[in-house]
């Protein structure tokens, strides 16, 4: 299939580059290239590639596609917190300005990268994909309405498809160290303490990225009526965890570290678990391979083995919040999160 993946130059999008690329599909990226240079260990994949801004795109950047794999977002809560109205822009609006623009081009599959934090304050049962929604910051929010968006565009010719993903961890070569896992890992290998920033107690659903790479790539072939404007929770049963219990599988892997608290550490409104049986049962070509100690050890493996030490680990390297900060302090990118030149 000739495929669209925008943000093919994120943490997820690079890995899922080349997995699609070896399975013989012809991948065009989309990335206005906000992380460029923050690698880990290795560069990115050499593929064609369109350096667009999300809030720019048009029918013609979109014609002739067999499926859009949209992941580009700005892709935390904190960064969406830097203001409200950017992450309406960007994962809102202009999410939906690019399906759209593919379904005017003739675009047939849209698989769009949503989120388990539409879930919000869950409450204490495992949620469904027919839960409520309780989102609680506006990145959650921006979720929930671009669902809601796609739905509507759905039709005889053009089938969204949402992956709920749970909170992804492991190596990329664009690493995050702003997701729980990987940076709990990386304070023990670089301090050795297990750095938690909440008290421990609230529960979170965890997928390895190549989890969520297979995910992305059945929703390529699996028959229409599974996929058409269906929402899966993407994940494995039995991998919801507290935090608290994430820390403690940490110091268990890396020797010599303790779990500490950070200052201020208090509880955290984000508080959910999610059932995973309809991705399992209902989504053709789809299986779990990875367990959170599997990746936990192949965490501790990469980063040993890259020699990896506490001054690159702080640096804004891999952080998406402070990378965004340093282009702005330096006037590269405008308020607007717009290239300056």
């Amino acid at each position: 299939m000739k495929l669209l993946i925008t943000g093919h130059l994120g943490y997820i999008g690079v890995e899922m580059v080349s997995v699609l690329t070896e399975r013989g599909h012809d991948v065009v990226g989309l990335d206005t290239g906000f992380y460029e240079g923050c690698d880990f260990a290795a560069r990115p994949d050499d593929v064609p590639s369109l350096r667009v801004d999300l809030r720019d795109i048009t029918p013609a950047h979109v014609e002739g596609y067999d499926a859009v794999l949209h992941l580009a977002a700005l892709s935390n809560d904190p960064l969406g917190d830097i203001d409200p109205t950017l992450t309406y822009r960007i994962n809102l609006d202009a999410s939906v300005r690019l399906a759209e623009a593919a379904k005017a081009a003739g675009v047939e599959r849209f698989v769009f990268a949503s989120s388990c934090s539409l879930y919000g304050a869950g409450g204490d049962d495992l949620v469904t994909e027919t839960a409520a929604f309780h989102p609680v910051t506006p990145y959650g929010e921006s979720k929930v309405k671009v669902e809601q968006a796609l739905v509507r565009l759905a039709d005889d010719d053009f089938s969204p498809v949402f992956l709920r993903n749970a909170t992804a961890y492991g190596v990329s070569r664009r690493l995050r160290a702003d997701v729980v896992v990987n940076n709990l890992v990386g304070h023990a290998v670089t301090t050795g303490k297990v750095l938690l920033q909440s008290d421990g107690t609230p529960w979170r659903p965890l997928v390895h990225i190549r989890d969520i790479i297979a995910a992305f790539e059945a929703c390529l072939t699996a028959p229409r009526e599974q996929i058409h404007a269906e929402a899966f929770n993407v994940g494995r049963s039995g991998e919801n965890y507290q935090i608290r219990t994430v820390a403690e599988m940490v110091a268990d892997v890396v020797p010599g570290c303790e779990v500490t608290f950070a200052p201020g550490a208090s509880s955290d409104r984000r508080d959910y678990r999610v059932d995973f049986s309809k991705i399992e049962s209902s989504l053709t070509g789809y299986r779990s391979e990875w367990t959170l100690r599997d990746g936990i050890v192949e965490l501790y493996d990469a980063y040993t083995a890259s020699g990896l030490d506490a001054a690159e680990w702080t640096s804004s390297r891999y952080y998406r919040l402070k990378t965004i900060q340093d282009h702005l302090a330096a006037g590269r990118l405008d308020d607007a999160l717009r290239w300056s030149d």
